[in-house]
């Protein structure tokens, strides 16, 4: 769906945010985009839909560079929700904001109305569709953002740190919505985030970036099986996998692997445990 090769980006003040990008986004899969503050993650993501253009190397959309592509069908095709949905919500109404979309795409008033029940309804926001933005809360703008995005119809949607100032039942109905929208809809998700104990519940894999730079990229039992990886970027491991691997490391708990979620690390406990009662028994 995307490749990014070679990527390169300065900004005026002589600040290098990436040095060297290269990856590839499958079709309907769900990527995190780890890293800590400074990693390059919100410069990777302005990017990938054309926000930013490249000092050096580029963006394919299909195997297309993305500068070659109209801007209608790029944000057609690939919608951004950004960390503060302050910065991108800006009409009146719930429903007028997330019309915005398909009527710049110039679709006739009953497909606008159309698509905008639609994206209502798959974020549990259709009733809300007369309200004021400014009488919503920080968790429902989030959805309302996703919601214009939704109204697009795009294969790809990106977003940077969505669950940023999210209660944490607001994280996990957030989480569960965009696990929906991939798994049920195909849509590729692209999510740059530093909360790790998100990524091996919902994502398929991992890019880890520091200093502008993919320091490890696979899936999350690959890339959290590198805690020394991790460490240099500056994040830390899952909850779950940090207290596994002091077991594993510090205590000689005969661990096959290290579990990343608690369901995985309740399977192997037991697995130690039924071990130990047949060597008692013995």
């Amino acid at each position: 769906m995307l490749k990014i090769e070679n990527l390169h980006y300065t900004y005026e003040d002589g600040t290098s945010a990436l040095n060297g990008i290269d990856l590839e986004i499958e079709r309907g899969e769900f990527l995190a985009v780890l890293g800590s503050n400074g990693s390059g993650k919100t410069t990777l993501i302005k990017h990938l839909n054309g926000l930013l253009r490249p000092a050096k190397g580029r963006v394919l959309l299909e195997g297309k560079p993305i500068e070659r592509v109209e801007d209608r069908e790029v944000f057609s095709n690939i919608g951004i929700v950004f960390q503060d949905p302050n910065d991108q919500l800006f009409a009146s109404t719930v429903e007028e904001d997330v019309a915005f979309g398909p009527t710049n795409m110039g679709l006739d008033p009953c497909e606008v109305a159309e698509r905008v029940g639609e994206a209502l309804h798959q974020v549990g926001m259709h009733d809300f569709a007369r309200k004021s933005i400014h009488a919503l809360s920080h968790g429902q703008k989030k959805r309302i953002c996703v919601a214009g995005v939704l109204a697009m119809r795009p294969r790809v949607i990106i977003l940077d740190e969505p669950t940023a100032g999210l209660d944490p039942m607001g994280v996990h109905s957030l989480m569960h919505l965009l696990e929906d929208l991939n798994k049920n809809k195909g849509i590729t998700m692209i999510m740059a985030t530093h909360v790790v104990d998100l990524v091996p519940l919902f994502m398929s894999r991992i890019a880890i970036l520091s200093k502008g730079r993919v320091l490890r990229f696979g899936d999350p039992d690959e890339v959290f099986g590198d805690a020394e990886a991790i460490r240099t970027a500056k994040l830390h491991l899952p909850l779950v996998a940090e207290l596994m691997h002091i077991l594993k490391t510090r205590d000689q708990v005969n661990l096959q692997h290290i579990p990343l979620t608690v369901g995985e690390a309740r399977r192997e406990i037991l697995r130690l445990l039924s071990v130990q009662d047949v060597v008692s028994r013995v």
